[in-house]
């Protein structure tokens, strides 16, 4: 017993099947269903053709993550696409992987999220006006900062507050859903007209781009699917957990977007939906009169719960990639004490302060989708492929290779159309930053110049943050 090897710092595993549907129903209910249905029927054009875009978005997120769910069960570990593309494809491509969800994709979801809690927040002060940037762009970076301390506080806390908003947020959407029916009951006649047979359909917009960019708003607001594979070691039992949370988590997130959207159209014309600035306070208005305000709380208080979700993984992305080699030592080391990776969580919370100066939610949020299918593709071919050349692998849950091929056509689409139909500059510029890893990669991960380089800040940093390697809680 003496010559025992002490045990090494590990992250708890704090994530029960409660926590792992809050984790990920709670990060979808956020932002996206009261920012997203004026852009999703901007880009169609009716109503029938909206429904249809939030149903199929509901039903790629869930076969999407069912194909996840296997990875995750072949590879154990934390760290969501970066992990898999690792032990899959190798170091190159799980480095560009790397660079892009911790420079681009949760910075700018972090970012979009933040944005939305400010504006709602502040709908009811400037109900006959847009609210000045400036005040906009401080509130959410306050609302960065916020979730970012209780996330490096306590991570058992951070999952208690997801499961609380959880609550409040289904709350909220059932007011919404009941809302729409008493109105139907009282008035159908915007029901009726929106909904009748020559009306549903009525100058839909079938081009590739169009549909493009309104699946990107619908997918948007289901972001979150792959939220409990980013922290795989902090889910209890995930060869059980896992795909139940998934499966109860997004079909309750897709029942109730869809009735959401009906309700909306309950009371708007498409005309009004398209050109309100914030969805959920228009039909609070409309229904609910002066007492319209409950709805700018319920939707800043949804968004916010959503952030803290997304904060609680997104970190883990930048913290697994650090133990792997591919980032700076301190980002892969957890508070000694707390078990919370805070160097990694700080990190994060600066790259999104960032990237919140000149971003609006639109862009942020085509930009986001664009590079994130990118490597979901490329994840879901890597599945693909173990199910080809190595069936051996052991699985405690499997897929039919039916459905990864299928969101990996989805994947395909959802990349290029945007860019084959209305080809932007921006999108040329995105692709240039992700390929630019490689004046990193090249001397520093693959030929490991300078190994000593950063040995001093990193001590320096360790001990005044009080941090410390992890070990991997497989």
């Amino acid at each position: 017993m003496a010559n025992k090897k002490p045990e090494g710092l590990k992250m708890k595993r704090v994530i029960g099947l409660d926590g792992g549907v809050a984790l990920v129903s709670g990060t979808m209910i956020g932002s996206g269903i009261f920012m997203s249905p004026q852009f999703v029927l901007g880009y169609v054009r009716s109503p029938g053709a909206s429904l249809v875009i939030w149903a199929l978005s509901g039903a790629v997120a869930l076969l999407a993550a069912l194909s996840y769910t296997e990875l995750g069960t072949i590879v154990p570990e934390s760290g969501g696409e970066f992990i898999y593309i690792l032990r899959i494809y190798g170091s190159c491509p799980a480095f560009f992987a790397a660079v892009t969800f911790i420079l681009l994709v949760k910075p700018f979801s972090i970012a979009a999220m933040a944005i939305s809690i400010a504006e709602y927040a502040m709908a009811p002060f400037y109900s006959s006006c847009q609210p000045p940037q400036l005040a906009v762009k401080c509130t959410a970076a306050v609302a960065i900062l916020v979730v970012s301390t209780l996330n490096i506080l306590n991570a058992r806390i951070a999952v208690r507050v997801q499961v609380v908003f959880l609550v409040a947020k289904v709350l909220a959407l059932t007011v919404i859903v009941i809302g729409g029916m008493v109105e139907v009951i009282q008035d159908s006649t915007v029901f009726v007209e929106n909904f009748k047979a020559e009306n549903s359909f009525k100058d839909t917009r079938y081009s590739v781009g169009a549909l493009g960019m309104a699946f990107y708003q619908g997918l948007w607001s289901y972001a979150g699917w792959y939220n409990l594979n980013y922290v795989l070691e902090e889910l209890k039992r995930p060869e059980v957990n896992l795909p139940r949370a998934l499966v109860i988590a997004i079909s309750l997130v897709t029942g109730l977007y869809l009735l959401v959207n009906v309700s909306y159209l309950t009371v708007m014309t498409p005309q009004e939906l398209m050109s309100s600035t914030a969805v959920a306070v228009t039909w609070g208005n409309k229904v609910l009169g002066s007492w319209g305000w409950i709805m700018s709380l319920a939707a800043a208080l949804s968004a916010f719960g959503s952030l803290n979700g997304t904060f609680f993984s997104g970190g883990r992305v930048c913290f697994v990639a650090a133990r792997e080699g591919h980032m700076p030592d301190i980002l892969s080391m957890a508070h000694v004490h707390r078990l919370t990776p805070s160097p990694a969580l700080i990190f994060t919370t600066v790259i999104s302060l960032v990237v919140l100066i000149p971003g609006d939610f639109q862009s942020i949020v085509n930009y986001f989708s664009f590079t994130a299918w990118f490597f979901y593709a490329v994840t879901l071919s890597g599945l693909i492929y173990l199910k080809i050349r190595k069936p051996e692998l052991p699985r405690p849950y499997s897929v039919p290779i039916v459905l990864p091929i299928l969101i990996l056509l989805v994947a395909v689409f959802l990349v290029l159309a945007p860019i084959v139909d209305q080809p932007q500059i921006e999108y040329l510029y995105v692709a240039l930053f992700i390929l630019s890893g490689a004046i990193i990669y090249v001397p520093f991960i693959h030929y490991k110049l300078c190994p000593g380089l950063f040995d001093r800040v990193t001590m320096f940093l360790q001990l005044f943050l009080e941090v410390a390697p992890v070990e991997k809680n497989l």
